[in-house]
């Protein structure tokens, strides 16, 4: 393979993915680090790694212009002790394992970038959340605390780090969109719970620009709220979503049904009902322009395909 080479940790999910896609398009060359590697596709290499440790993986990272760490366990489980453990251990420990691995290169990648969540900000209410916003409480808290403080503690001097608070991606396919799109279709697309809880989103596209952004310019370093700039309350953005599908009607589902198809479908009820109001004042101070700024537009180019 040939052009600028890319490495992508924890790249085989909904946003790895996209974001692989993405820069392929744009030239470069990717080596995805993988649990389960596959052969290489589409200008993508596969490497295998458990994700918190050093291997055979940490060679590639050897004049690569920048790694790209999107590890991490999921968070739409039951938050049992076990996976709490999980959920801390993988953002953690990959943290560690490439800042060993930067430190070991002749040549080190000039540029990390790591994925991080606006999660750190808490059920923030309608306070309107930019960088230096007071952090939240709770135990998705506790976990970006934990997820930053590791990038910080890595002392990297020849590699700037960039830790990117991501929010809630719209993309056409994986995430959480098709999931709503497939209620909404089946009529269950109505607010959930008090339906002011803000949902800062932004589309996919926009997301593979803001990390394109962050491996292009040297002057990008620090935390970035990576979401769009118009953030809208659930009852919004369900409203936006049946309009897109044509549906016309979607009945409420209070917060107890919340908490109860939780427990049910194993997962957490703060995962819908908690919400914060951010906005991406360190991208657009800076000179980022989104393609898909209003909701309205996003979905529509998303959905009606």
């Amino acid at each position: 393979m040939t052009g600028p080479r890319v490495i992508l940790a924890g790249g085989s999910g909904f946003l790895g993915t996209a974001l692989a896609g993405e820069l392929v398009a744009g030239g470069y060359q990717v080596i995805n680090l993988s649990r389960s590697p596959r052969s290489p596709s589409g200008g993508i290499t596969e490497l295998p790694w458990d994700g918190r440790t050093v291997g055979e993986w940490a060679r590639a990272l050897d004049e690569a212009v920048a790694v790209v760490n999107l590890t991490g366990r999921s968070v739409d489980c039951r938050y049992t002790s076990a996976n709490r453990r999980a959920i801390i251990d993988s953002r953690v420990d990959s943290v560690r394992a490439i800042g060993i691995a930067i430190n070991q290169c002749s040549q080190p990648p000039p540029v990390w970038v790591q994925a991080g969540s606006l999660a750190i900000y808490g059920d923030a209410g309608d306070l309107i959340c930019e960088e230096h916003a007071p952090i939240g409480e709770g135990f998705s808290v506790d976990v970006c605390q934990r997820w930053e403080a590791a990038v910080d503690q890595q002392v990297t001097p020849h590699t700037r780090k960039t830790i990117l608070r991501i929010g809630f991606v719209l993309g056409p396919s994986g995430g959480a969109l098709s999931k709503l799109a497939r209620l909404a279709r089946y009529g269950l697309g109505g607010t959930v719970g008090s339906g002011r809880q803000y949902i800062s989103w932004l589309h996919i596209n926009d997301l593979n620009r803001i990390f394109r952004w962050a491996i292009e310019r040297e002057d990008i370093s620090g935390i970035y709220n990576a979401t769009g700039p118009n953030p809208v309350s659930n009852s919004t953005f369900m409203r936006e979503l049946r309009r897109s599908l044509g549906v016309p009607v979607g009945p409420p589902t209070p917060a107890f049904l919340v908490r109860v198809g939780s427990f049910l479908m194993s997962t957490e009820a703060s995962l819908a009902l908690t919400g914060r109001r951010c906005v991406p004042t360190r991208l657009t101070e800076q000179g980022f322009t989104f393609r898909y700024p209003v909701l309205a537009d996003a979905l529509g180019n998303l959905l009606q395909r």
